[in-house]
């Protein structure tokens, strides 16, 4: 009898960190093949099978605009045949803005796979994300790399993906500042830059939402508690329906103007109340580099 089989699918844009997350998830003991055309999936996964003894066996493939189109396309079909097999199949996508990407490619000097066929490399990038949409819609879990170093990429590898338990809801919530962006990656956005903003308070303004003064301060007023109670409802209501839906992740973002002190805050009460009822929360903090993924 073949011992279960875990699988991730790697996908995404050339230069979000593909590489970077396959290579993490080798280090963690998944047999990794990258750039496997498309028609070869069941293939590798029943070589996996066949070989792997009665021991669980983890694999991780890497799928990009390389493989054919139609082949692509064929995969979220696929990957449904291999769960009714009791496979379990995890899709993550990576990508980033497309400045990040231009930069990236700029300092790298490495030619986009995509270039090959004579585009310009702005052409090539709008190329790749059209062929790999259909990839982007079937993810199970979407990774936003354009504010992430190749470290922070890997401890979201290492949390939220290789130490989900089967079956269960991994819940990010991210704090934000809304004049950075709001985070692509988010399933559910709240803002609370209606809320009393201790930047105003001249002794608060130096320190962050982690601070004791600032949590304080907005402990202190009403409206923040009202809304704290709505966001917390609403997330202990409609996250079990996520888990029943058979979904693995679930990434709430909490925006306020720069992401310092009031959706910093928040995003750490909430998750300390989920807690109570669920695993595993994290936090990341977009706009405090010193505190951007904070386990459970």
């Amino acid at each position: 009898m073949p011992g279960e089989l875990r699988l991730i699918i790697v996908s995404g844009l050339s230069g979000s960190g593909k590489s970077v997350a396959l290579h993490v998830l080798e280090d963690l003991g998944y047999y990794c093949i990258d750039n496997l055309p498309a028609g070869l999936l069941l293939a590798a996964v029943d070589e996996v099978r066949r070989y792997g003894g009665d021991s669980p066996q983890h694999l991780a493939l890497g799928f990009d605009a390389r493989n054919r189109a139609e082949n692509l396309n064929a995969l979220p079909d696929l990957l449904r045949e291999l769960r009714k097999q009791n496979v379990k199949t995890d899709i993550i996508f990576l990508h980033a803005s497309e400045e990040i990407l231009l930069k990236r490619y700029g300092e790298s000097r490495r030619r986009h796979p995509l270039a090959n066929q004579g585009m310009q490399l702005r052409a090539a990038i709008a190329s790749e994300r059209a062929v790999l949409s259909d990839m982007q819609v079937s993810a199970d879990l979407i990774i936003d790399t354009s504010q992430s170093s190749i470290y922070e990429l890997a401890d979201i590898i290492r949390s939220r993906v290789d130490r989900r338990e089967s079956e269960s809801l991994s819940i990010l919530i991210e704090s934000f500042g809304f004049k950075y962006g709001i985070p692509a990656d988010a399933d559910f956005v709240f803002d609370v830059r209606s809320l009393p903003n201790p930047y105003w308070t001249m002794k608060l303004r130096g320190l962050t939402g982690l601070d004791e003064e600032v949590q304080q301060f907005l402990d202190e007023q009403e409206t923040f508690g009202e809304m704290f109670e709505d966001v917390l409802q609403f997330l202990r209501r409609w996250a079990p329906h996520y888990k029943r839906a058979k979904r693995g992740y679930l990434t709430v973002a909490i925006g306020c103007t720069g992401g310092q002190h009031r959706s910093v805050y928040m995003t750490e009460k909430l998750a300390a109340a989920l807690r109570e009822h669920h695993e595993p929360i994290l936090t990341r903090h977009n706009s405090l580099p010193e505190h951007r993924l904070r386990p459970d």
